[in-house]
Protein backbone atom coordinates (compact mmCIF):
# COMPACT_ATOMS: atom_id res chain seq x y z
CA UNK A 1 0.00 0.00 0.00
CA UNK A 2 1.07 3.43 -0.98
CA UNK A 3 1.93 6.21 1.87
CA UNK A 4 -1.59 8.54 1.12
CA UNK A 5 -0.11 11.35 2.93
CA UNK A 6 3.04 11.10 0.13
CA UNK A 7 0.06 10.77 -2.49
CA UNK A 8 -1.93 13.85 -1.94
CA UNK A 9 1.57 15.97 -1.47
CA UNK A 10 2.50 14.94 -4.90
CA UNK A 11 -0.86 15.24 -6.47
CA UNK A 12 -0.62 19.39 -4.99
CA UNK A 13 2.78 19.74 -6.60
CA UNK A 14 1.91 17.98 -9.82
CA UNK A 15 -1.68 19.65 -10.31
CA UNK A 16 0.14 23.25 -9.69
CA UNK A 17 2.23 22.35 -12.34
CA UNK A 18 -0.24 21.06 -14.75
CA UNK A 19 -3.38 22.87 -15.87
CA UNK A 20 -3.69 25.19 -12.77
CA UNK A 21 -0.35 26.73 -14.09
CA UNK A 22 -2.06 28.05 -17.18
CA UNK A 23 -0.36 29.31 -19.98
CA UNK A 24 3.01 28.13 -18.47
CA UNK A 25 2.04 24.39 -18.12
CA UNK A 26 3.23 22.43 -20.99
CA UNK A 27 0.62 20.94 -23.02
CA UNK A 28 1.00 18.46 -26.00
CA UNK A 29 -1.72 17.44 -28.12
CA UNK A 30 -1.71 14.26 -29.23
CA UNK A 31 -3.07 12.65 -32.52
CA UNK A 32 -6.20 11.67 -31.40
CA UNK A 33 -6.84 15.44 -30.57
CA UNK A 34 -6.94 15.07 -26.93
CA UNK A 35 -4.34 17.32 -24.52
CA UNK A 36 -1.50 16.25 -21.64
CA UNK A 37 0.41 17.14 -19.57
CA UNK A 38 2.59 15.01 -17.23
CA UNK A 39 4.48 15.94 -14.06
CA UNK A 40 7.46 13.54 -12.55
CA UNK A 41 9.25 13.81 -9.03
CA UNK A 42 11.26 10.81 -7.99
CA UNK A 43 9.19 7.59 -7.91
CA UNK A 44 6.32 9.39 -8.90
CA UNK A 45 4.86 10.65 -12.44
CA UNK A 46 1.02 11.95 -12.82
CA UNK A 47 -0.41 11.76 -16.23
CA UNK A 48 -3.67 14.33 -16.98
CA UNK A 49 -5.55 13.80 -20.35
CA UNK A 50 -8.36 15.43 -21.09
CA UNK A 51 -10.65 15.79 -24.43
CA UNK A 52 -12.62 19.65 -25.03
CA UNK A 53 -13.32 22.34 -25.31
CA UNK A 54 -16.75 22.65 -23.93
CA UNK A 55 -17.73 20.24 -22.92
CA UNK A 56 -14.61 18.77 -21.79
CA UNK A 57 -13.63 15.40 -20.17
CA UNK A 58 -10.64 13.44 -19.09
CA UNK A 59 -8.34 11.68 -16.55
CA UNK A 60 -5.76 11.82 -14.24
CA UNK A 61 -3.43 8.72 -13.18
CA UNK A 62 -0.65 8.65 -10.72
CA UNK A 63 1.94 6.18 -10.89
CA UNK A 64 4.60 4.80 -7.91
CA UNK A 65 7.60 3.27 -9.41
CA UNK A 66 5.97 3.13 -13.17
CA UNK A 67 2.87 1.29 -11.72
CA UNK A 68 -0.18 2.64 -11.32
CA UNK A 69 -1.59 3.50 -8.28
CA UNK A 70 -4.72 6.57 -8.17
CA UNK A 71 -7.31 7.64 -10.90
CA UNK A 72 -9.76 9.98 -11.20
CA UNK A 73 -11.90 10.62 -14.16
CA UNK A 74 -13.65 14.29 -14.78
CA UNK A 75 -16.66 15.52 -17.17
CA UNK A 76 -17.58 19.59 -17.04
CA UNK A 77 -19.16 21.86 -19.03
CA UNK A 78 -19.21 26.12 -19.27
CA UNK A 79 -23.29 26.36 -19.44
CA UNK A 80 -24.37 27.63 -23.24
CA UNK A 81 -24.52 31.22 -23.85
CA UNK A 82 -22.21 32.54 -21.32
CA UNK A 83 -20.30 35.08 -22.76
CA UNK A 84 -17.25 35.09 -21.78
CA UNK A 85 -15.77 31.75 -21.17
CA UNK A 86 -12.38 32.83 -20.40
CA UNK A 87 -13.17 34.56 -17.29
CA UNK A 88 -14.74 31.00 -16.21
CA UNK A 89 -11.57 28.87 -16.55
CA UNK A 90 -9.38 31.97 -15.31
CA UNK A 91 -11.80 31.27 -11.86
CA UNK A 92 -11.17 27.74 -12.46
CA UNK A 93 -7.73 27.64 -12.78
CA UNK A 94 -7.05 30.02 -10.08
CA UNK A 95 -9.31 27.78 -7.73
CA UNK A 96 -7.52 24.41 -8.92
CA UNK A 97 -4.44 26.06 -7.69
CA UNK A 98 -5.50 26.70 -4.29
CA UNK A 99 -6.29 22.77 -3.64
CA UNK A 100 -6.78 21.45 -0.60
CA UNK A 101 -3.53 19.17 0.64
CA UNK A 102 -5.94 16.59 2.60
CA UNK A 103 -8.10 16.24 -0.04
CA UNK A 104 -6.42 17.04 -3.24
CA UNK A 105 -8.71 16.06 -5.88
CA UNK A 106 -10.20 19.67 -6.97
CA UNK A 107 -10.10 22.96 -5.84
CA UNK A 108 -10.93 24.22 -2.43
CA UNK A 109 -14.62 24.23 -0.96
CA UNK A 110 -15.05 28.14 -1.99
CA UNK A 111 -13.22 30.53 -3.98
CA UNK A 112 -14.08 33.90 -5.09
CA UNK A 113 -12.51 35.69 -8.06
CA UNK A 114 -13.95 39.17 -8.90
CA UNK A 115 -17.67 37.98 -8.03
CA UNK A 116 -17.43 34.98 -9.55
CA UNK A 117 -17.52 32.16 -7.19
CA UNK A 118 -16.32 28.17 -7.19
CA UNK A 119 -18.02 25.89 -5.34
CA UNK A 120 -16.46 22.23 -4.77
CA UNK A 121 -18.75 19.36 -2.47
CA UNK A 122 -17.29 16.37 -2.11
CA UNK A 123 -17.48 12.96 -0.42
CA UNK A 124 -14.79 10.56 1.08
CA UNK A 125 -11.20 10.25 0.96
CA UNK A 126 -8.09 10.28 -0.96
CA UNK A 127 -8.77 6.53 -2.06
CA UNK A 128 -12.30 6.58 -3.19
CA UNK A 129 -13.99 9.95 -3.77
CA UNK A 130 -16.29 11.70 -5.32
CA UNK A 131 -17.89 15.63 -6.36
CA UNK A 132 -19.04 18.26 -7.68
CA UNK A 133 -17.78 21.31 -9.14
CA UNK A 134 -19.93 24.60 -9.41
CA UNK A 135 -19.01 28.19 -10.46
CA UNK A 136 -21.46 30.99 -10.54
CA UNK A 137 -21.41 34.47 -12.11
CA UNK A 138 -21.39 37.33 -9.72
CA UNK A 139 -25.39 37.37 -10.20
CA UNK A 140 -25.81 33.96 -8.71
CA UNK A 141 -26.31 32.37 -12.25
CA UNK A 142 -24.93 28.50 -12.58
CA UNK A 143 -22.43 29.08 -15.39
CA UNK A 144 -20.47 26.09 -15.19
CA UNK A 145 -20.63 22.80 -13.43
CA UNK A 146 -18.33 19.41 -13.06
CA UNK A 147 -18.31 16.19 -12.13
CA UNK A 148 -15.07 13.51 -10.89
CA UNK A 149 -15.00 10.40 -9.29
CA UNK A 150 -11.25 8.50 -8.45
CA UNK A 151 -9.53 6.82 -5.96
CA UNK A 152 -6.08 4.66 -5.57
CA UNK A 153 -6.52 1.46 -8.18
CA UNK A 154 -4.89 -2.17 -8.45
CA UNK A 155 -3.61 -1.80 -4.63
CA UNK A 156 -4.99 -5.82 -3.89
CA UNK A 157 -2.44 -7.95 -4.87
Amino acid sequence: MIDLNELCKFLVKAKKSTYAAGDIAKKIVEDDKSTTMIFENGDWKYHDNYFGGEPYGGREVVFFRNMPVYMMVYYGWVIEGVSDVQAVYKTLQGALSLLPEDKPFRGPKKYNLNGIEYSNEYEGEIDNFFGTEIIKSDDGNEIYKARYIGGLIDQRK
